[in-house]
């Protein structure tokens, strides 16, 4: 199946939100509050009569797609992209062509695709800056072995999250690296 293909089999947003169970009022939560800069909008500019459509491989449980999808949301409003969504679990061929490091099926990430189904760029499933992030706050966990290492990775993940929702530097950091796909 062709790009374009898996982009008309996938639902629209409002498809989408109606199917979440999880992280629905946080996605958009972080959508009402973000805001893309001058120059994001800016540069943002140049894609608008491209006419592009972006694929959104997604699960609602997933912390980095609530993060992720509302920022992607804001720039395709800002450029006329169409988006649709697909759930990575029940569209593992699609997904296991975009596997991060080749091997994981990290999610969410988006595949921009011309009118022609043609593909423009990929970004996910972080900005290099978050990934960053979640590595330096993995490094301090103990041995997966310990103890008191579920406690810890728990605490770990309630910290990332609250960051992810409340941060909006790190919304901006998000389209900033999205937006840089386009570049490459």
């Amino acid at each position: 199946m062709g790009l374009l293909e898996w982009f008309n089999k996938g639902m629209n947003v409002e498809e989408y939100l109606e199917t979440m169970k999880v992280n629905k009022d946080e996605m958009l939560s972080i959508y009402n509050r973000f805001h893309l800069s001058d120059q994001q909008l800016e540069e943002l500019s140049l894609l608008k009569d491209q006419s592009l459509k972006v694929i959104v491989l997604t699960e609602d449980w997933c912390g980095d797609a609530m993060l992720n999808n509302p920022v992607l949301l804001k720039i395709a409003e800002n450029t006329g992209m169409e988006v649709r969504f697909l759930l990575r679990d029940q569209n593992l061929e699609l997904m296991d062509q975009y596997l991060t490091n080749g091997t994981s099926r990290a999610i969410p990430i988006f595949i921009f695709i011309d009118g022609e189904g043609v593909e423009k760029a990929v970004w996910g499933p972080r900005a290099s800056e978050i990934q960053t992030m979640v590595d330096e706050l993995r490094s301090k966990l103990p041995d997966k072995n310990a103890e008191d290492f579920a406690d810890k990775q728990k605490e770990m993940i309630t910290q990332l999250t609250t960051a992810y929702k409340q941060d909006s530097d790190l919304w901006s950091v998000v389209a900033g690296s999205i937006i840089g796909a386009f570049k490459k």
